[in-house]
Formats: structure tokens, sequence, C-alpha cells
């Protein structure tokens, strides 16, 4: 069994939805700075973190903003070829989360390993036998989304408390949404 433990991260809708047309239905910048947070700090000064993502995922990423900062990004496509000649030299390219998980395995340098989508990706991480935990932003409104997040079954993942994570209900505008992390059993 490998010990590369993977964590999603994700906010959701009430309807559990994610996207519209590959980009986010709202715009929450203290919600964003926390993904920022949790998918970059570590505690080792030395090493940094690995983000997996699927390549609509990678797509949504404004240009100027790719690849993610101090984070090594890594792409799954089944075009591996293709994307891997169109994506930063640093940017990881594999045909699975398999793949990925070995490469993390490979390097010294990594942390933690953060999912972040989009549903397929969600979905496979998360009957992964590596599956950790899953932090969930659970946003207190309804949008019109076209891509969702998995069902959480509830069998498998609990509630749980984290350090540092606020467990109060934040407030953004006029959008509230709770930070929730689902620990796999």
């Amino acid at each position: 069994m490998s010990n590369v433990k993977l964590n999603l991260i994700a906010a959701a809708c009430e309807n559990m939805g994610i996207g519209v047309n590959g980009t986010l239905p709202w715009r929450l910048k203290k919600e964003m700075a926390y993904f920022t947070t949790m998918t970059t700090k570590v505690k080792d000064p030395s090493k940094m973190n690995a983000i997996i993502m699927g390549r609509k995922s990678w797509d949504s990423i404004p240009p100027k903003f790719q690849p993610l900062s101090n984070r090594l990004n890594i792409v799954l496509t089944h075009q591996v070829d293709t994307i891997k000649e169109k994506v930063p030299e640093d940017v990881v390219v594999v045909s699975g989360l398999d793949e990925a998980i070995k490469h993390i395995e490979g390097r010294q340098d990594i942390e933690s390993t953060w999912v972040i989508g989009g549903s397929a990706i969600y979905q496979a991480a998360m009957s992964h036998p590596n599956c950790g935990k899953i932090y969930l932003t659970e946003i207190q409104k309804s949008y019109d989304c076209d891509t969702f997040f998995p069902n959480i079954d509830k069998q498998q993942f609990h509630l749980v408390d984290e350090e540092d994570i606020p467990e109060e209900r934040q407030m953004e505008g006029d959008i509230s949404y709770y930070f929730r992390v689902y620990k796999k059993l």
C-alpha cells in the first residue's frame, strides 16, 4: 500500500455543483484563499505539495495562474502526448491516478497530495484505497452548474473536526458557507 494519501478539496453549492462552463459559479475571495493555503502549506519547508487535476480543471485555470504556484501540478488526461506539448515543462502529465501516485512516490520533495477536480477525478480519488480526507466547502446557496461533486457516502466518510479549520459559518457578501472535513474510515 502506498503512503501517498489523497486529500480532496472542493467547494460545492447546495445541489453539489462545483462548476459551470469551465469556471466557478461564485466569486469567494476568502474561500479561494483557503484553497490556496490548504494546498500550499507544508510543515517541512524543504518540501511542497502536489495537486492532481483533470485536463478540464487545468484548462479552467486562468493562463496567468498556470501552473498553480508553489505546488507540483499534475494533470491527468487520456491524451498525455498532446497535452504534454501544451503545458509548461514543470507540469507532470500522466494518464491516471495510479500513475500520479507512482510519480509522487518517486519523489522526496512532496509533503501532501491534493486532488482538485473535476468530477471524474474526485470520483476516482474517493473510491481509491489511498483516499484520506475530503475538504469540502459547503456553500449555503444553489447555483446553476453543469459539473458536480460526487455523492459522499456517509457510511464511508465521517465528518471530523480538524485543527486550524474554523467550524463556524463563514460569510462573504450575502453568501454563507462552512468548511467541512470528511475522513474516510
